[in-house]
């Protein structure tokens, strides 16, 4: 079979990746083809957002270390050697920056980062029920999930780190076990507990914002109040 020239195009993004499809892309980037890194970057940008936010709690500080840790990866690509996926190596490069900017924020502030702050519970079992989707097609309904989605980063964020990073790459990532557990560098064992606790904690959250709005929960006012006021008066006018 012929090899791929240095001007063929790289597969589709939305397929995933294989272990010869990883190589060559590195490749191409580690001889100067700054098309193929665009692409690449493209292709795991949200992804890699959403674990350098997950451990900084900070719009801005995550998308510059997400910057810079692009840019190590341009400058190290030679390294990879596809033992692992480009995805783990690029996450992998993201945590050092985010951990790193943890560390320089800890010295200023003469605090120590909670990076190991997730206690083991290995007896813990991981059988979660989620629940049903609903339908978003309705304005009021986008608007009602654009606020559990705000409340949920809310209470994301205020987890321990070791648990916010875990949640992230097993539930909105959907990595396996095993998968977090490499870009991680911790036990399986330890990705399963800390994923447990994190969904325990934000479930009693919720449960906690749930009884603070008491009356307020499903408050009848607004755009409803209006149209059952004028569909009621609109009937009236035929008796």
């Amino acid at each position: 079979m012929k090899r791929e020239t240095m001007n063929s195009p790289l597969p589709d993004a939305s397929t995933t990746p294989r272990a010869d499809d990883d190589r060559e892309i590195a490749h191409r980037i580690a001889t100067g083809d700054r098309a193929a890194f665009e692409l690449l970057m493209r292709r795991h940008n949200r992804r890699l957002y959403r674990l350098a936010r997950a451990t900084l709690r900070n719009d801005a500080e995550a998308e510059d270390a997400l910057q810079d840790a692009y840019l190590n990866a341009y400058r190290s690509i030679a390294q990879f050697r596809g033992d692992a996926t480009l995805f783990t190596w690029l996450s992998r490069l993201v945590l050092n920056e985010c951990f790193a900017r943890m560390r320089r924020e800890a010295r200023r502030q003469n605090v120590i980062p909670m990076l190991h702050d997730c206690p083991d519970d290995e007896q813990m079992s991981s059988t979660m029920h989620t629940t049903n989707a609903h339908d978003h097609n309705a304005p009021d309904q986008a608007a009602a999930r654009a606020e559990l989605r705000a409340l949920l980063e809310r209470k994301l964020d205020a987890l321990p780190a070791g648990f916010r990073t875990v949640f992230v790459l097993r539930s909105v990532e959907e990595m396996s076990v095993e998968e977090t557990a490499e870009c991680l560098d911790i036990p399986e064992a330890t990705v399963r507990s800390r994923h447990f606790r994190a969904r325990l904690l934000l479930r009693d959250a919720l449960a906690d914002e749930v009884e603070k709005l008491g009356s307020e929960i499903f408050e009848f006012g607004g755009a409803h109040c209006d149209h059952i006021v004028a569909s009621v008066l609109a009937r009236l006018r035929d008796i």
